[in-house]
């Protein structure tokens, strides 16, 4: 049975080994240690995480600034793709993004990324016309 559950500290190398999966190519501010300390400094309730029998196999992490949600960092293991597990895990994130008053959630998908992209397409996300950027502040 797998349920969603917030993120506990005892979830982080669950976590870790699951980014380490999905992301296996990321970027070293992304690392699980330091994205994971920051996501908890802020709207910890916002870092979910999917468990079967008391092991991370799926998380997601969203946030709210007051005028949007973001929904980030998105995974669900290889071996449990395609069970609902990443539906499940943004729903939760969308109820709780909602019950905080937001109205809007925007995410960013790498645009080669086939399967991501048609995955929040089938979960009502519509691709907008963007440029996304971004600056490095310190590493």
């Amino acid at each position: 049975m797998t349920w969603i559950s917030t993120y506990q500290t005892e979830h982080f190398p669950g976590v870790k080994a699951l980014w380490s999966e999905a992301f296996p190519n990321d970027a070293p501010w992304n690392a699980a240690a330091t994205s994971i300390a920051e996501k908890l400094r802020f709207q910890p309730d916002l870092m979910l995480v999917a468990l079967e029998d008391n092991h991370v196999i799926g998380s997601v992490m969203a946030g709210y600034e007051g005028h949007r949600g973001w929904i980030s960092r998105i995974a669900v293991l290889k071996s449990h793709r395609n069970r609902g597990v990443g539906r499940e895990l943004l729903v939760e994130a969308e109820h709780r993004l909602a019950a905080l008053g937001c109205i809007k959630v925007n995410l960013q998908v790498v645009e080669s990324n086939s399967q991501t992209v048609q995955f929040y397409e089938n979960s009502g996300y519509k691709i907008e016309p963007r440029i996304s950027m971004s600056k490095l502040l310190s590493l």
